[in-house]
């Protein structure tokens, strides 16, 4: 059963929606309730905007902060078109929303970013397919839809390399590591026997992302390159500056270029690349939204990736994308959130928490971002 609180009225037409440039007072639509959410909605409230969040009943933080909530299935067709006639422009904070929800929102109100970044970012396979198009190099990878498909695919890239699920893995879910001919048995077992992708390692360095906005019309900006670690498949550490050359981190913001072009992309995107030993770049994945490993921009920016793509998909200017400071942001992970007092009192920390009701291994439950200098690099 749905439930929407306050429900409202739309301010413009479908046909004015798709190419609107939203004033404060619109309504921005976010699909999800979790901590990108909330960022996106008081990043929204900031300029003077509304916001209406879409997502199942459960723990969300997004309904903290918003205007307005939907508390209903990502199936349940009335929800939807109602919440599509209350909003002026609809995103969503994770790549895993269900495409024929966000399809029939399509026939009511804008989409940003669109539809085919989504569809495209929730299958593996696809997704490597389609950057393996644009010419974007990424690891060695072949479809495995049954045991013997995994066999060989085993025998053609080799070993060692990654068993994942072509779809809803995420933060290290729904993966499996093959070092050795014995890991390759009961492997597909071990990821449900789902429609997967094998993916040869590759000889990498380190690994950076991008965080880069394409606005309505066309304007692209990027955010430094951090450089991220990660722990047990979930991201611990994105530091900025990352430990590159200036011409590696131009060529990975060219591929993001590339890749925001061939999508019309709007919005802010997250490109995940492996820095190659021999000093190339591979993409490992992208994701069609705000990204973890941008957080640090909320404190070490003027306008954080958060703001960034609030203006983009309202049509607005893009903000400057220069950081005033260096930074190095640590995810808060199921317990580490109870060392909240020691780090609300270091100076330097930028703390974050989500409002989450109850900490978990492995649960994302805020950040704390360090800040080092204060000057500005362009």
């Amino acid at each position: 059963m749905a439930r929407q609180t306050n429900p409202g009225r739309g301010r413009t037409s479908f046909r004015q929606s798709l190419t609107a440039v939203l004033d404060p007072g619109s309504t921005i639509g976010i699909l999800g309730g979790g901590q990108l959410g909330r960022m996106l909605a008081l990043a929204a409230a900031r300029l003077g905007l509304k916001s209406h969040i879409f997502c199942p009943p459960g723990d969300n933080p997004g309904s903290h902060v918003c205007d307005r909530i939907t508390l209903a299935e990502y199936d349940e067709t009335a929800a939807c078109e109602t919440f599509a006639a209350d909003v002026d422009v609809v995103t969503y904070e994770f790549e895993n929303v269900p495409v024929a929800c966000v399809e029939r929102m399509a026939a009511q109100v804008a989409i940003r970013p669109g539809i085919d970044a989504l569809r495209i970012s929730q299958d593996r396979l696809v997704e490597k397919n389609f950057l393996a198009g644009l010419g974007v190099a990424t690891a060695p990878f072949a479809a495995v839809d049954d045991a013997p498909m995994l066999a060989q695919a085993v025998a053609g890239i080799g070993l060692p390399a990654i068993l994942k699920t072509r779809r809803l893995g995420y933060d290290g879910r729904g993966q499996v590591t093959l070092r050795t001919p014995p890991d390759v048995s009961g492997a597909w077992e071990q990821v449900g026997a789902a429609a997967s992708i094998l993916e040869g390692f590759v000889d990498f360095e380190r690994e950076i992302s991008i965080i880069a906005a394409r606005g309505l019309d066309g304007a692209i900006t990027c955010y430094d390159p951090p450089e991220n670690i990660h722990a047990n498949g979930i991201l611990a550490v994105s530091r900025v500056p990352a430990q590159i050359t200036n011409e590696i981190a131009q060529a990975a913001m060219t591929l993001t270029t590339h890749i925001l072009n061939a999508l019309d992309y709007v919005g802010v995107i997250g490109v995940e690349f492996f820095v190659l030993k021999n000093g190339t770049l591979a993409v490992n994945e992208f994701a069609p939204r705000v990204h973890n490993s941008g957080h640090w921009t909320l404190d070490a920016c003027a306008i954080s990736q958060f703001e960034q793509h609030i203006r983009a998909i309202c049509g607005w200017p893009l903000g400057d994308a220069a950081r005033h400071s260096d930074a190095e942001m640590h995810n808060l992970i199921g317990a580490d959130a109870g060392q909240w007092a020691a780090l609300a009192s270091e100076p330097g920390a930028c703390l974050h928490l989500y409002g989450k009701d109850a900490p978990r291994p492995g649960r994302k439950m805020g950040h704390v971002t360090r800040l080092f200098g204060k000057e500005l690099h362009t």
